[in-house]
């Protein structure tokens, strides 16, 4: 397990506030920087810190741990954060299987949690909590989105997603929104490298497209073996699986492939040009989906702590749940349960020149509210 202090990432001295400041607010971000799935978590991490670097505030102290994708480790470290750093607020876990491991009892030892990516549909209904935040999305809502848009074109769809809450809810999403018929559903392993006997299913499934969700490593793996079987049956899949953490590595396959998200760089607005001048400024690569959702609620936090203190935990939910910062998405809205009201975009890969990004080329919906907030009481 490998800690990282605020300091040592930012080159500043966040750890200790100036005597004219308050006490200095103590942020435990638990992510993943080790393993296959690094790359998602050294982008929540970078986007994160660098919105405190740029705000100024150097009241805030990080405490960054990485969690190595292990639900046991992230555990022991939500509570070594909570029980001897003395943390204020828990934010940083990319998997949906490692917060449904950490959040319930985080939220239950009155420790607010904020969430930079993983939506799992068990927190978002009957289980909504108001110390629990979801600054990304609801883990169906992007594969609605594809969903929705596969209907334009397809009638046979065979779908596949690892095996674990986030991978059933991105199937339950799809097929919440797609008419057509199901030419297989197969669930894979988690950190599964070898997808040979899926594309073996898929050649003889009589589909007429694939919808997939593996993020990182897997997805990469899968879209390389996948061109070089030969299968020429179009594939589709959220925007994690062809964002700009991964596609570098899939390469050329990946051209053409449509994927949705609720944010991608070209969107126009001015805290969306910020955010990806000075990511790439910072870090020499453009920022992925896990950047802008990291961004967002660096910045979620440092909006509600200029309002009130981390102290008053009902003045400081009232805050966050105001969402009055400036959104890398444009318009921001918390529903009841405290995941967003938010436009989903369908975008198709291109290169700029030697680079492989993501445009947008179609709205999947608008405004669009989770299927559990009606479950929710709050």
């Amino acid at each position: 397990m490998k800690s990282i202090t605020a300091a040592s990432i930012l080159g500043l001295s966040l750890a200790t506030a100036s005597a004219a400041n308050a006490e200095p607010v103590k942020i435990g971000v638990i992510t993943t920087l080790s393993g296959g799935g690094a790359g998602l978590g050294i982008d929540m991490r970078d986007a994160f810190t660098l919105a405190i670097k740029q705000s100024g505030n150097k009241e805030i102290e990080l405490i960054v741990e990485d969690d190595a994708q292990k639900p046991e480790i992230a555990v022991q470290l939500a509570e070594k954060m909570i029980q001897s750093d003395k943390v204020d607020l828990l934010t940083g876990i990319i998997w949906s299987n490692l917060a449904m491991a950490v959040v319930p009892n985080t939220v239950a030892q009155d420790i607010i949690y904020l969430s930079p990516n993983a939506g799992p549909s068990a927190l978002a209904g009957a289980n909504c909590n108001a110390n629990y935040f979801n600054v990304a999305y609801q883990n169906d809502n992007f594969h609605e989105a594809m969903g929705q848009y596969a209907n334009k074109d397809y009638k046979k769809t065979f779908v596949l997603a690892p095996n674990y809450p986030a991978g059933k809810d991105s199937l339950t999403g799809f097929k919440r929104f797609y008419k057509g018929e199901l030419a297989g559903e197969i669930y894979t392993q988690v950190g599964q490298t070898d997808y040979a006997a899926e594309i073996a299913q898929i050649r003889d499934s009589g589909a007429d497209s694939v919808f997939f969700f593996l993020p990182g490593g897997m997805g990469i793996a899968f879209m390389k073996q996948y061109a070089q079987s030969g299968v020429n049956i179009p594939v589709m899949g959220p925007g994690f699986s062809f964002d700009q953490d991964v596609l570098g590595a899939i390469g050329d396959a990946a051209l053409g492939v449509k994927n949705s998200a609720t944010w991608s760089k070209d969107l126009d607005n001015a805290a969306n040009k910020k955010f990806v001048d000075a990511f790439q400024a910072e870090y020499k690569r453009l920022p992925s989906i896990y950047a802008a959702q990291s961004w967002d609620t660096a910045n979620l936090i440092i909006a509600a702590l200029s309002k009130t203190s981390v102290k008053d935990k009902d003045a400081f939910r009232a805050a966050l749940k105001a969402a009055d910062f400036k959104s890398v998405r444009g318009e921001f809205v918390f529903n009841n349960n405290n995941h967003p009201i938010q436009n989903v975009y369908v975008r198709e890969v291109v290169k700029e020149g030697d680079v492989l990004t993501n445009k947008i080329v179609a709205t999947a919906f608008e405004h669009h509210k989770d299927a559990y907030a009606d479950q929710c009481k709050m």
